[in-house]
């Protein structure tokens, strides 16, 4: 039977609409696939713990109920840090409210603008008349009760993906090692499901080290800087950290633009802004790619377009989930025969 090819073009764009497709339903159904995603690396992080109990003869179900109140334990801590915060905030409003005024009064009698509308600014009063305070108490209501939704299902998800994860992969491994002729991608595939939780294991608990090194030594500075809210920037650089590239980036601005309020200086912001950045490089350009880059192996450039690409995609929570996301494809990726995917794998790498 003479076998039709289809021109490489074709082919291309064929795929190209096949992507697009499924990015359209992951962007489309994201209140499903973004607590069904976090459930399953949620899954694989306490599998070495998991493993660990069932040796010690302790029952399943018991360490699926221990991993539910680890996360419950840490939604609930973030979550009292966040509140505190905020109250802590809302308190030094009118503090910070005069500081700003005075700033920006300042720095306009410095560049010479006499203009009273500006000598006489008074930030408060501008946001009243500008913002509509109800539509965002509604917005920060709606945010939180769509947080707590989706805590819910990942908890969920989670109990699920606990009790039926293995059944799955002996399922794919009677479907690849029928016989003889199949053993090979049998064996291959059994390496490429240990890989996955593999790379996410080393690559969270490498880049939670990183990160917690990272927050600490950026709450020294602070610290010895005395900025206002210490924790709450500590606990941000930490999980900022985990967004490359802009997430660094926004954990030097937020606490540079406290210590200018604060200071009313703009050298002050200026020199910790310099000091926090300094410490980020630290970390993220020389001591992170050195550990990291062996462990992933991805290309920077992938990473970047993977970034943006998810944060298109989920948001937020996609720019958090990038790196993990394009291991796991890498993985699969790496593991196939075919050359355009042995393409794709090295540029990746």
């Amino acid at each position: 039977m003479q076998r039709i090819s289809m021109d490489p073009a074709v082919k291309f764009f064929i795929s190209s609409i096949g992507l697009i497709a499924i990015f359209l339903v992951l962007k489309e159904l994201q209140h499903i696939f973004i607590p069904f995603v976090l459930a399953y690396f949620l899954f694989f992080i306490f599998q070495p713990l998991n493993t660990l109990i069932t040796r010690k003869r302790i029952p399943y179900g018991i360490a699926v109920i221990a991993d539910l109140l680890i996360v419950i334990l840490f939604v609930w801590g973030l979550s009292r840090v966040i509140i505190v915060s905020f109250e802590r905030f809302s308190e030094s409003i009118p503090s910070y409210e005069a500081k700003l005024n005075n700033i920006i009064s300042n720095s306009a009698n410095s560049f010479g603008i006499t203009d009273p509308v500006i000598a006489e600014f008074n930030l408060l009063s501008y946001l009243n008349e500008t913002l509509d305070i109800g539509g965002l108490a509604g917005g920060f209501f709606s945010s939180t009760l769509s947080f707590v939704s989706t805590v819910f299902f990942v908890l969920f998800f989670f109990i699920f993906i606990s009790g039926g994860h293995n059944k799955i992969i002996n399922a794919f491994k009677s479907r690849f090692s029928d016989d003889e002729e199949d053993e090979k991608n049998g064996e291959s595939f059994d390496r490429t499901i240990k890989n996955i939780p593999e790379k996410i294991q080393h690559y969270l608990v490498t880049k939670s080290l990183i990160s917690l090194l990272t927050a600490l030594s950026v709450g020294i500075v602070l610290w010895l800087f005395d900025i206002d809210f210490l924790v709450v920037w500590v606990v941000l650089t930490f999980l900022l950290n985990f967004i490359p590239n802009i997430g660094s980036v926004l954990a030097v601005i937020f606490p540079t633009l406290i210590a200018l309020v604060q200071y009313e200086s703009f050298g002050y912001a200026l020199l910790v802004g310099g000091i926090i950045t300094g410490v980020q490089n630290i970390y993220g350009s020389l001591l992170e790619p050195k550990i990291m880059g062996d462990r992933l192996g991805i290309n920077p450039l992938i990473i970047l377009l993977s970034l943006l690409l998810w944060g298109y995609i989920w948001g937020l929570v996609g720019m958090f989930l990038s790196v993990p996301i394009t291991a796991v494809i890498k993985i699969l990726v790496s593991e196939s025969n075919s050359p355009n995917l042995k393409f794709v794998n090295g540029l990746m790498g």
